[in-house]
């Protein structure tokens, strides 16, 4: 009796052993002499930019040349290589802020950030040799105006640059649904402001979309 396969057996198991091994070998052999690639690992995507980066990328939003110091803005004030007398300082009410070595305080009020710069430079030429001060505002608090009523995010709002009525509207996250957008009043001390919302976004009597003052108050029936 033979020992070995009968051959109508002999080609099904050899076919079956030939899938086997392709199963098990690489999709793709590198080249001779080339060394097989190896796995990159997937892309870092950055961090996202801090506050700090954002303020840099997009500027100061007060123009040191024209904005005007008022109580209760916050200053900061640099001294170039002299970290101890830099920082934030807070205007008083009387307009006056304490800055370190000086021997009297400095008048902030009524002046722009780069004429209070020519004042403390001046103070400083008594103690450190050629000082180099910058001076810009690092929080608006003295002028202001106020949104109540009928607008999505109605509040306080710091009156940084020239805003119209309209656009102190869009600040505050536009109208409500409901609001009533033709009998809009300003209120600016005893005096009152009629504003109609609809006319102005239709070109239509546009002396009504008036630039605010510091306290005014916006109020928007609903």
């Amino acid at each position: 009796m033979s020992s070995g396969l009968r051959p109508d057996r002999a080609v099904p198991i050899f076919l079956f052993l030939c899938l086997f091994l392709m199963a098990g070998l690489p999709a793709a052999w590198p080249a001779q002499g080339e060394p097989p690639a190896k796995s990159q690992p997937p892309a870092q995507q950055p961090p996202p930019p801090s506050d700090e980066e954002l303020r840099k990328a997009v500027g100061e939003p007060v123009d040191p040349n024209t904005y005007i110091i008022g109580a209760e803005d916050v200053l900061r004030i640099m001294v170039w290589r002299e970290p101890e007398l830099s920082g934030q300082y807070l205007v008083r009410p009387d307009g006056m802020i304490t800055l370190p070595l000086l021997k009297q305080d400095v008048k902030a009020s009524g002046l722009t950030p780069k004429q209070l710069e020519v004042e403390i430079t001046k103070a400083y030429e008594e103690f450190i040799t050629k000082p180099s001060v910058t001076v810009s505002v690092a929080t608006v608090n003295s002028k202001k105006y106020f949104i109540i009523g009928g607008v999505n995010r109605p509040g306080q709002y710091p009156l940084v640059v020239p805003t119209t009525v309209l656009q102190a509207i869009a600040i505050a996250g536009g109208l409500r649904e409901f609001a009533d957008a033709r009998n809009i009043v300003i209120m600016r001390g005893p005096k009152r402001y009629k504003f109609n919302y609809r006319d102005v976004i239709r070109g239509r009597n546009m002396i009504q979309n008036i630039y605010l003052e510091s306290g005014d108050i916006i109020t928007v029936p609903d």
